[in-house]
């Protein structure tokens, strides 16, 4: 099968620090599940923020979905069909509402209301968030508005999910809750994570991310 994602040679550095990434290459199929470990600030979430264009390499080769992506204008499509979920959800959710900030991606994609609704209502149910429809988003726990940028990310149907230490400072009840949901999800994942056994339970291809490079294991 074509790849979805295929790096190469992929260079990185912040302006004034040392080099982040420095020749990473990856390669990502339909169906694969992809876990990254690695010690804090070894890039990784730089690596998925590259991605879905929210940076730009210095040096190196992108193709994502079949074709070359260099500029901002590339990137649009790649952010339809790849969702990213960032580490901290207080990033991602900035509507008032549960329901309108899990609208607010399908009304972008150019759904009515009507259908924006009951994607919202779909996207709830598949996830057993139901009751938090109607919910101020900023008075939700950590828990909550972690599972919501999910849902958030779910509502606009990505082929390829890209979770950015999902589980960190969940409770185990909600930790519980967001692997089962993980599972049971049938898009390709790839997945920034220090959780061990989250990764070993849903990865199929383990990388190590170390002095600006990905090797397996």
């Amino acid at each position: 099968m074509d790849p979805l994602f295929r790096l190469t040679d992929i260079h990185f550095a912040y302006p004034g620090r040392p080099p982040v990434l420095a020749g990473v290459e990856l390669t990502i199929r339909p169906g694969e599940r992809i876990a990254v470990h690695g010690a804090n600030g070894s890039g990784k979430s730089t690596l998925l923020q590259l991605m879905v264009g929210l940076l730009r390499p210095a040096a190196g080769t992108l193709f994502a979905f079949g074709a070359p992506r260099r500029v901002e204008h590339d990137f649009h499509a790649v952010r339809r069909r790849a969702g990213l979920v960032f580490q901290d959800a207080d990033d991602q959710l900035f509507c008032p509402t549960v329901a309108e900030d899990i609208a607010f991606g399908p009304r972008n994609l150019g759904q009515s209301p009507t259908q924006a609704r009951a994607t919202v209502e779909r996207t709830l149910a598949r996830l057993g968030l139901e009751h938090l429809h109607d919910r101020v988003t900023h008075r939700l726990s950590g828990g909550e508005r972690r599972l919501v940028a999910l849902a958030a990310v779910l509502a606009m149907a990505p082929e390829v999910l890209l979770l950015d230490e999902p589980t960190n400072a969940l409770d185990e009840p909600t930790r519980a809750r967001l692997l089962q949901i993980l599972t049971d999800l049938d898009q390709t994942l790839v997945l920034v994570s220090h959780d061990t056994p989250l990764r070993q339970t849903l990865a199929t291809h383990h990388y190590r991310l170390a002095q600006g490079r990905l090797e397996a294991g």
